[in-house]
């Protein structure tokens, strides 16, 4: 008979080594839910490392009659076992590798599993970063490695280097709870210490990360700046450019610190750019300019149609035959191959330039005249050709000695009306309330946006034009007089680009461009010849030029401090009788609104847009992630916002009889 094997369980308390394959997970663990992937590959690279540091307490397993199994079950420390078993896994180490543990009989399992997780506090975040900052110095380990030995990222690693790196006065301030971890990683964005005592000096009660984060890079400029997209960070680099970025959020490529090394290789590259248009299309001169220079005072001339020559006819023909042929052939693929992606691009760009060969410039323009080479705002390049200075413009000049040089008699025989400061008051002060809350930059883009739709509407209602020259004329005779020649109009054009940035390069900025350019090319050179070109052209093509002209004067601009309100209260009434929807021009993007007002103001936006459901929904996120998830939410609605709306009008016309056009005089003068 033989007899069953006695196993022997050490002491309560002692320290003994214990193969990793006979230890089991307790049932009287208090921690229940399961450990981590990212936690248990912690444990596995910090073991690794440095093995070890605190011993597994366990308990033996004891079978239903009391007996021990040779099994220990885990009352501490199983983060610790499944991260030997990972080891093992990976073939780091035998599942039979001795476990140092403490053989605990005398307390409850439970009791103490619980009382290890709850007794125990963390160490200080701050601490952390310190610790981690002092390894890296004292030791010489890189980012790869401390990660590798606390199975961290090294991304995680950079980011408690960085915050390690911040003023140990604002690290203190985060120590006491005068800080919080999310300011202090805005600070964390430089490791210029004195600077981020300095702003953090400059600091009133807006104390938001993102207002930190502004003030210590106000100095540089992002890396999706037009003027960093047009030059390339590596360019910039290259030339000894530095590069702040931001461990901490999404940074777009960080933010350029050396702004005049940028402004150098922006100007420096302009400047081939335009060397080479001159060069390959004979201008006089062109010029490289960051932005358009709208006050440059000169004529500028445009290019005219041409019959294509016979080569280039023919080319054209064949380029079309072998797109529309490549077309047929593809037009029920899915997805085209990269060679026949290819050949398409070839042939588009080919059409194009021989397309192209149908509009030219006298060479007497182009000889005498010049061509502006500008940074768009999308980070290309613009050209802007056929602009003649005064004194290269013989023509413009002789022209100018038919002229009689005298001041116009005044307007008027003294019985101009008084202006009462009382009338539209109403409507002003209505006005104010839909945009107190937006910035006076804001205003002024939104109201040249508005203006824009104005003027497209406008030149697309001839007979809405007549009414609103009727009204200015009758302004400038009974109300103020003017000086103005011949019938006493003066066109006055207001540049839009100067009060919205970006605003030529949106549909309707460039649908606008495309009229200009159009009349433009249709005007005779010689201006001599202008009254016979506009006597012969038919009724519907004069009352289009003529709306056209008139919708270029429309000024609806809200400046600060405006002295002009009865001007805004004939816009508003103008943009209902040209049934003005500002919908077709203009979208709310982070851009354009969102990322430019409040967030009480874009929650408001999406209460009114969408559902009080949804802002509630976005009503907890911060200020950048608000803006873009608005921008969704509204996408596919109607929303503008107070100042883009236009209130229905019972003076919208088409073609207005006598009594209409009466009243809409009549009221726009109050």
């Amino acid at each position: 008979m033989s007899a069953k094997s006695v196993e022997i369980i050490p002491a309560s308390g002692t320290e003994t080594f214990i193969p990793l394959n006979k230890l089991k997970k307790s049932p009287n663990n208090a921690r229940k839910t399961p450990h981590s992937e990212a936690a248990i590959e912690g444990y596995a690279a910090s073991i690794a490392a440095k093995g070890i540091l605190q011993n597994l307490v366990v308990e033996p397993e004891l079978d239903g009659e009391g007996g021990a199994t040779g099994f220990y079950l885990v009352t501490i420390g199983e983060g610790r076992r499944l991260a030997q078993l990972l080891r093992v896994k990976r073939k780091e180490i035998r599942k039979t590798e001795p476990i140092r543990c403490i053989v605990d009989t005398a307390n409850d399992p439970h009791e103490i599993s619980l009382d290890e997780n709850v007794t125990r506090e963390n160490m200080h975040p701050a601490d952390q970063f310190e610790a981690f900052k002092r390894i890296a110095e004292e030791r010489g380990f890189g980012a790869e490695e401390i990660a590798a030995r606390f199975g961290v990222t090294p991304h995680v690693v950079r980011q408690r280097l960085r915050l390690g790196a911040v003023s140990p006065k604002l690290v203190q301030l985060y120590r006491d709870g005068d800080l919080t971890l999310e300011q202090l990683m805005a600070f964390a964005i430089t490791d210029d210490q004195a600077r981020q005592e300095s702003v953090y000096e400059r600091l009133s009660y807006d104390r938001d990360a993102s207002t930190i984060r502004r003030l210590l890079t106000e100095t540089h400029v992002a890396a999706n700046d037009r003027r960093a997209r047009f030059v390339g960070l590596e360019a910039y680099i290259e030339a000894g450019g530095t590069i702040l970025r931001d461990l901490f959020t999404e940074d777009r490529g960080g933010y350029l610190e050396d702004l005049a090394l940028l402004d150098l290789l922006v100007t420096a590259r302009l400047g081939r750019e335009a060397d080479a248009l001159r060069a390959s299309e004979g201008w006089k001169w062109t010029e490289p300019h960051l932005d358009f220079p709208h006050a440059h005072g000169m004529r500028r001339a445009y290019p005219h149609p041409v019959e294509l020559s016979a080569e280039d006819r023919s080319a054209l023909q064949v380029a079309q035959a072998n797109f529309d042929r490549l077309a047929e052939q593809h037009q029920t693929a899915e997805e085209l191959p990269d060679e026949v992606d290819a050949r398409f691009g070839e042939l588009e760009k080919q059409i194009d330039q021989l397309e192209a060969k149908r509009q030219a410039y006298d060479a007497s323009d182009v000889a005498r005249g010049g061509a502006f080479v500008i940074l768009n705002h999308d980070g290309t390049v613009r050209i802007e050709r056929g602009f003649i200075r005064p004194e290269d413009d013989k023509s413009q000049s002789e022209a100018g000695e038919d002229g009689d040089g005298q001041a116009p008699d005044e307007a008027g025989g003294g019985d101009d009306l008084a202006t009462r400061d009382d009338e539209g008051e109403e409507e002003d002060n209505e006005d104010e309330d839909g945009q107190q809350r937006l910035s006076d930059t804001l205003v002024r883009d939104l109201t040249a946006h508005r203006t824009l739709g104005l003027r497209l509407n406008l030149s697309e209602q001839p007979d809405v034009a007549i009414v609103a020259v009727t009204h200015a004329l009758a302004a400038q005779i009974f109300y103020v007089g003017a000086n103005a020649q011949v019938v006493g109009i003066q066109p006055v054009k207001t540049d839009l680009a100067a009060h919205a940035v970006g605003i030529e390069d949106t549909p309707a900025g460039k649908a606008w461009s495309d009229r200009q350019t159009n009349w433009a090319r249709q005007m005779p050179r010689d201006v001599g010849k202008l009254w016979e070109f506009v006597i012969e052209l038919d009724h519907d093509s004069r009352m289009a030029l003529f709306a056209h002209c008139t919708a270029l004067t429309v000024n609806a601009v809200k400046l600060p401090f405006d002295l002009r309100p009865r001007a805004l209260v004939v816009a508003s009434r103008l943009a209902g009788a040209v049934a003005l929807d500002m919908i077709g021009y203009w979208r709310p993007t982070v851009q354009s609104y969102l990322g430019r007002v409040t967030k009480a103001v874009i929650l408001e936006a999406v209460r009114e847009g969408v559902s009080e459901e949804a802002a509630e929904r976005i009503s907890g996120m911060k200020k950048t992630e608000m803006a873009a998830a608005a921008e969704q939410l509204l996408a596919t609605t109607d929303w503008l916002p107070p100042l883009l709306r236009t209130a229905k009008s019972e003076h919208q016309v088409g073609a207005p009889d006598a009594a209409q056009g009466h009243d809409f005089c009549s009221q726009a003068a109050e």
